[in-house]
């Protein structure tokens, strides 16, 4: 995330993200129109292969390539991304986790090869962020390769090497935005976030890569990337707890004397997933005022805000959609007088109370972390995301009973058409179902023309550094300079490393009270397994990279609770293995849950395996962000029922399913 100088640190600094962009073509020439502008700040969003480590021909790729970001296979595709465009002079955000490692060694390979030198001449002058934070990983968003020790292990070699190479760089962004959007309240938000910068501060420093003096160095480089909800008060309070805690934890966990050091550095995108499909246009003001929360307050004010588009819970938004959302920081920012005085908060008691509760709340659940290991501990016992899940099963109940308002939702639902939603607008972007050709066709050519030799050589090199103790920044460079490919470098570290599954945190998740629309749905799921002879199973499928979760996991939660035997594996799900598994379990229904847009590729795959093995009388049903054309052509394929944002009510969702089941056998 590119960050201001200190000069201009009560400014937000105005940055625009270039999700949907499905070529580094396509993104070049948007970054070469913002770079004659004299805008440098540049934020690159890679798709989900790259983002999880495999390469676009990876049977799990198929239907995501190009979606969501940029595919970048290789040192070619790195080379076209930047062509032109002088990395010594940008300031480069890159949205990578698992393998941040292997693309910010293509990234720095670039460079060098631009300025025509290696080493500390280029290296010294290069700025931006890569965001490099796994455990959140683990809890929310989903692209994670290994386990979490080695994960650990690549984050620590990651900062330590550019802490002493690349000066101006920021290693990590801790990341807990995903966090809110899996459920997280202000205080766990606050709290998780930093036991992650603990685990990351703990690893870098019992290393023993770093002295102690640097400390402060390594301090200074770490970044973080919030979500702005809509509750405005609380929102705000939030930033002013966590500023407090990352000041008090870096002094005395640390010893940083530097308060310049110890600056709480974040940049926020406001609430994505809180948008809604019903009456979208009310999300213009929603974007609006979690812009607010997080820029009113100058000692807390965000260094970085990305905006989403009104239409995000429709699908894809298009550039003029992006261009709105840039328009709002920019009226913000330069029209408005919000940004000229000194804290406006100053002495408020009501302010200082709710900020005092959430420091007092996250320093608990801080300690409770820690009492269990730390964060990598609490991933792996399955505590945090279990929390997570409760905690938005909580507010998914609070919306369905209608505690909390959702305007044009669950109140207020009567509508005019919309006219920026009028018969024949294009509402969204579509992305040309080539590109994923093109991808595999370009990276099987540049297999034929490298040198596979130097290939297999720096990849048994890695392998080697990896199962000791070494730093694996040198041999990922190597391999970029080889031409190795990103599913053969995150390949040759499974090798060692592993593969991981992370707990789903459903079987933890707390029960729903007795509502009586539960109740009601509890009954007719007994009674149609009584006139079945077994109780009902549904499974809940992810298929694909997609790691978007929380969905499925809610899904999950509410079948459970109405009395369905529940079987649900968790993310990253071939078709053929979602179809094995409703086969050997005998289910009654399909549930797929996809947000990555490549329900139309994996979907049927789905349906035309269970044909195949004999099991086409298992209905399939579908969720997520699914445009109402591709709704159509998915029930034309044979897909029972299609869920959209705007089915937010768990319950009927489940009585529906239980109707499905019904059709499906006579009942």
């Amino acid at each position: 995330m590119p960050y201001p100088t200190d000069r201009d640190r009560d400014r937000p600094w105005v940055m625009r993200t270039y999700a949907g962009h499905s070529s580094a073509a396509a993104s070049n020439e948007l970054y070469r129109r913002n770079l004659a502008k004299g805008q440098t700040g540049l934020s690159v969003a890679f798709d989900l292969p790259t983002q999880t480590g495999y390469d676009a021909d990876h049977p799990l790729a198929r239907g995501e390539v190009g979606k969501v970001g940029v595919p970048i296979a290789h040192i070619g595709d790195m080379r076209r991304l930047f062509d032109g465009i002088p990395l010594a002079e940008a300031n480069t955000s890159m949205t990578i986790n698992a393998p941040a490692m292997w693309l910010l060694a293509l990234y720095v390979t670039v460079a060098e090869e631009q300025a025509g030198q290696a080493g500390e001449g280029v290296r010294a002058k290069l700025a931006g962020t890569t965001q490099n934070d796994i455990i959140k990983e683990y809890l929310s968003r989903g692209t994670y390769i290994f386990p979490p020790a080695p994960s650990l292990r690549l984050i620590t070699d990651v900062i330590v090497w550019t802490v002493h190479n690349v000066p101006k760089w920021n290693p990590i962004n801790i990341c807990s935005y995903h966090l809110q959007e899996a459920g997280a309240t202000p205080t766990q938000e606050v709290a998780y976030a930093l036991c992650t910068a603990i685990a990351v501060l703990d690893a870098v420093r019992d290393s023993g890569q770093v002295d102690a003096a640097d400390m402060a160095k390594v301090v200074g480089r770490i970044s973080f990337f919030v979500n702005a909800g809509v509750r405005f008060v609380e929102e705000m309070c939030k930033m002013r707890a966590f500023t407090r805690l990352w000041d008090e934890i870096t002094r005395e966990r640390y010893g940083v004397t530097d308060a310049k050091a110890r600056r709480l550095r974040y940049g926020v995108q406001v609430n994505s997933l809180g948008l809604t499909e019903a009456q979208p246009e009310n999300n213009v003001q929603r974007i609006v005022l979690e812009m607010l929360a997080v820029s009113l307050s100058r000692d807390a004010r965000a260094r970085a805000i990305q905006l989403p588009a009104w239409n995000e819970a429709l699908g894809l938004p298009r550039p003029w959609d992006q261009q709105w959302a840039l328009r709002m920081q920019q009226v913000l920012a330069y029209e408005t007088d919000l940004l000229e005085y000194e804290d406006i908060f100053d002495g408020s008691h009501v302010i200082e109370s709710k900020v005092d509760e959430i420091i007092t709340g996250a320093r608990e659940e801080i300690a409770r972390v820690q009492e269990l290991g730390g964060a990598v501990a609490a991933v792996e016992s399955g505590y945090m995301k279990s929390q997570l899940v409760s905690s938005l099963a909580e507010y998914r109940r609070a919306v369905e009973s209608g505690e909390r308002t959702v305007v044009g939702v669950n109140s207020f639902d009567t509508t005019e058409p919309s006219p920026l939603q009028a018969e024949g607008a294009k509402a969204i972007e579509t992305v040309d179902a080539t590109v994923e050709k093109q991808a595999v066709a370009a990276l099987e050519a540049w297999r034929q023309q490298r040198d596979n030799a130097a290939v297999a050589e720096a990849l048994a090199a890695l392998k080697q550094a990896a199962a000791t103790t070494a730093n694996l920044f040198e041999p990922t460079l190597a391999c970029a300079r080889a031409g190795v490919t990103t599913g053969e470098w995150s390949g040759a570290l499974r090798e060692v490393f592993g593969e991981y599954r992370a707990p789903t945190g459903v079987s933890a998740a707390a029960m729903a009270g007795e509502a009586s629309d539960l109740s009601r749905v509890r009954l007719r799921v007994k009674q149609a397994g009584d006139e079945l002879g077994e109780r009902l199973r549904i499974l809940v499928g992810k298929p694909g990279l997609d790691g978007h979760s929380n969905g499925a996991e809610q899904v999950a939660v509410r079948a459970r609770d109405v009395g369905f035997e529940v079987i649900y594996q968790g993310i990253r799900l071939t078709p053929a293995q979602i179809v094995a598994a409703a086969v050997q379990e005998g289910v009654h229904v399909v549930g797929l849950s996809v947000l990555s847009g490549s329900h139309l590729e994996v979907v049927p795959e789905v349906v035309d395996g269970l044909r195949a093995a004999g099991a086409g009388d298992i209905p399939v049903i579908v969720g997520g962000i699914i445009p109402a054309e591709d709704a159509r052509l998915l029930t034309e394929r044979g897909v029972a029922r299609v869920f959209t944002p705007k089915d937010y009510e768990l319950t009927q969702i489940m009585d529906e399913i239980v109707t499905v089941v019904r059709e499906t056998h006579g009942l």
